[in-house]
C-alpha cells in the first residue's frame, strides 16, 4: 500500500489537471501486477482548491523597483533628453493607489500622476489596437514607423503588472491578493489604463492606424478599451484619416472584414463623426510579417512562390 503525504496547493485550471492526471497515474501503480511499489517514495496527494486565477494575483511583487526602473530606463536610453522626474510620477502613483479601498481608484484618482508625465507625441504615427495585441507589438517593432499606448512612458512604465491597496487605506499594497476588473466598479488598473488610454486618442493628429482581428467575434467592440475610450476620445479636426487593417488568421476563419461584420460598425461610427477613413484587409507588409511568423502555413507557401 502507498503512504500518503498530503499538501494544499492554490492552482489554477490547467495546473490542476496535470498534477491530477499525475495523481491517478501513481494510484494505479497500486493496482498493478509485478509493480513493487515499496519502492517508491510516498505518494503526494495534492488537495486542490480552484479559484479563478486572476483572483488569486496580489500587486506585481517588486513593483516600485520594476515601476521606477522602467522609468529610469525610459527618460535615458528610449527618450533621452526627456525631463520625467521618475520618484514624482511613482509617489503619485502610490498616493492614488493605497489612500483608496481597491474597488474604488478612480480615473480621476490618477491626475496628479499623468500631471507628472505630460508627453507629446507624434503625428501621423499613433498606432491602435484591439484584440491584436502581440501582433501589433511585433509589427510596430519592425516597422519602426509607429507609436502604440505601450510605446509611450505611462504605458511603458505599467505595461503587464498588477495593483491594488490594502483594504484598510494607507496601508500599502495588497501582494497577495487583487480583485478581478468585473468585480470592481473602479479597479485600479483599470482606471489607470483608461485615462492613459484617453491621452494617447486625444493627443492623435494627422493619420492614424487601427489594427483589428478578422478571425474573432467582434473584432470592433464597442465595450473595449479601442471602442469605448479611445474612439470617442479621438478629435476629427486633429485627425485627418483613421486607416483601419484587418487582419485575419493565416488558417482562418475570416469573420469580420472591411466589407462585413462588426468593422462596418466602425465605419458608421467614423462616418457619423466626420473623420475620413480608408480600410484593407489584404495589408500586404501585415501578411509578410504573418507568414515570417509561420513560415509553414499554405498560404504563406502560395504567397512566396507569387513573389519569386
Amino acid at each position: 500500500m502507498l503512504n500518503f503525504i498530503v499538501f494544499r496547493m492554490r492552482v489554477n485550471k490547467l495546473a490542476s489537471v496535470t498534477f491530477v492526471t499525475f495523481l491517478i497515474c501513481i494510484l494505479s501503480l497500486d493496482h498493478l501486477p509485478h509493480t513493487h511499489t515499496h519502492h517508491l517514495p510516498a505518494a503526494l496527494v495534492l488537495l486542490l482548491f480552484f479559484d479563478d486565477l486572476g483572483a488569486d494575483v496580489g500587486t506585481t511583487p517588486n513593483l516600485k523597483q520594476i515601476v521606477l526602473g522602467r522609468c529610469f530606463s525610459y527618460v535615458t536610453l528610449i527618450s533621452p533628453g526627456s525631463r520625467f522626474n521618475c520618484e514624482e510620477i511613482w509617489r503619485e502613483f502610490r498616493n492614488a493607489v493605497i489612500q483608496r479601498a481597491p474597488c474604488d481608484v478612480r480615473v480621476k484618482d490618477y491626475s496628479c500622476m499623468f500631471h507628472a508625465a505630460p508627453q507629446a507625441l507624434p503625428c501621423d504615427r499613433l498606432l491602435f489596437w484591439s484584440k491584436t495585441r502581440e501582433f501589433v507589438h511585433s509589427y510596430s517593432a519592425i516597422t519602426r514607423r509607429f507609436c502604440t499606448l505601450e510605446d509611450t512612458l505611462v504605458g511603458y512604465m505599467f505595461n503587464d503588472l498588477i495593483w491594488c491597496g490594502q483594504k484598510e487605506k494607507h496601508r500599502g499594497f495588497d501582494f497577495n491578493s487583487c480583485p478581478e476588473w468585473s468585480t470592481c466598479a473602479n479597479h485600479p488598473v483599470y482606471s489607470l489604463w483608461k485615462q492613459a488610454s484617453q491621452n494617447f486618442a486625444a493627443s492623435a493628429c494627422g493619420n492614424i492606424t487601427v489594427i483589428l482581428n478578422g478571425s474573432m467575434e467582434n473584432a470592433f467592440n464597442r465595450t473595449s478599451m479601442f471602442g469605448s475610450v479611445e474612439l470617442d476620445s479621438l478629435n476629427p479636426r486633429m485627425v485627418n484619416h483613421v486607416n483601419i487593417k484587418v487582419v485575419a488568421n493565416l488558417e482562418g476563419p475570416i469573420i469580420d472584414s472591411c466589407t462585413k461584420g462588426s468593422i462596418r460598425n466602425l465605419i458608421q461610427i467614423l462616418k457619423t463623426r466626420g473623420f475620413r477613413w480608408t480600410c484593407t484587409d489584404t495589408d500586404m507588409t501585415l501578411m509578410i510579417l504573418q507568414c515570417i511568423q509561420n513560415p509553414r502555413q499554405l498560404s504563406c507557401e502560395i504567397f512566396h512562390n507569387n513573389l519569386l
